[in-house]
């Protein structure tokens, strides 16, 4: 085994979650404190934010804990461009070296600006979160809490060395080839609709630079070429599996509006055009045919 039980709490990771809840920050919160912990990220946007008498700069994927008595304020800086920030709070955990219900930054502060791969997961469980939340789904607060201690179990690989002093852990590998397929699937589902890399990026909670890279390094081909490619094999199939089918209707099944444009990416990706394509393939299949029923 790669870690022990417990490895970085004294007891079972339980918390008990308060709320969750996601808010565009269009004026300034009051000054105040809690009695529990309470996890603000930053989902867009920059502003600062005022804790324990110390103004922070904050933007998309920085982290705020104030552990309970801590007193902070959002400062509200631009009107036109404020904040989208996810916040949970919660109670009921301790981890190793540090009070209960409390996480303490290695640097000390309340602000943690995550490195990209943290942030993205983060960002991911977050999104996951407020849609659970507004679901009625069986077993919604138990997705919560699962989601929750997955952010802080981000949160302490980040702070702390323990994810590269253990050996044989290493799951990068997994979560591309997961996370790409996933999007491939998600593709082949969706071929026939308006896809851009952004939507994909929604989708998967993750940035759409991120997945540009994994999806090259796992397919060989951006996200985009890949679904170019899907739909362009799922037209050639129409178009021999039709007959009497315009060429516009078809493009249209594939998720192209523009037939000019399908029949231009078309010519490129099997070098004829889709109705010449068609005719060729007619021809060939009625000259197999009829040379399978020429007598010996």
């Amino acid at each position: 085994m790669c870690q022990h039980q417990f490895d970085i709490t004294y007891c079972d990771l339980n918390p008990t979650i308060l709320f969750v809840s996601k808010q565009k920050m269009v004026c300034e919160s009051a000054y105040h404190d809690h009695d529990f912990t309470e996890l603000t990220y930053i989902l867009s946007g920059k502003g600062k934010y005022l804790v324990e008498g110390i103004v922070y700069d904050v933007e998309a994927g920085d982290v705020i804990i104030c552990n309970p008595g801590v007193k902070h304020q959002n400062i509200l800086v631009n009107p036109k461009e404020p904040t989208v920030e996810f916040f949970a709070g919660f109670t009921g955990f301790q981890f190793k070296n540090m009070p209960p219900n409390s996480v303490i930054f290695k640097e000390g502060g309340h602000i943690l600006h995550t490195k990209t791969e943290t942030k993205q997961d983060i960002s991911k469980h977050c999104y996951e979160m407020i849609s659970e939340n507004e679901s009625c789904k069986a077993g919604k607060y138990f997705m919560l809490k699962a989601h929750l201690i997955q952010i802080l179990l981000f949160i302490i690989r980040d702070i702390t060395d323990m994810a590269t002093s253990q050996k044989g852990c290493n799951f990068e590998s997994y979560n591309k080839s997961y996370a790409v397929k996933k999007i491939i699937n998600y593709l082949n589902e969706n071929y026939d609709n308006k896809i851009s890399l952004d939507q994909i990026a929604h989708n998967m909670y993750l940035s759409p630079v991120y997945i540009s890279k994994i999806f090259k390094e796992e397919t060989g081909e951006s996200p985009i070429n890949y679904l170019i490619k899907i739909r362009l094999e799922k037209a050639r199939d129409i178009l021999l599996s039709s007959e009497g089918e315009s060429i516009k209707s078809i493009a249209n099944r594939v998720g192209y509006e523009d037939v000019y444009h399908f029949s231009k990416l078309f010519k490129k990706y099997y070098g004829i055009s889709p109705l010449y394509y068609k005719r060729y393939a007619l021809q060939k299949a009625k000259g197999e045919t009829e040379e399978m029923s020429c007598p010996n």
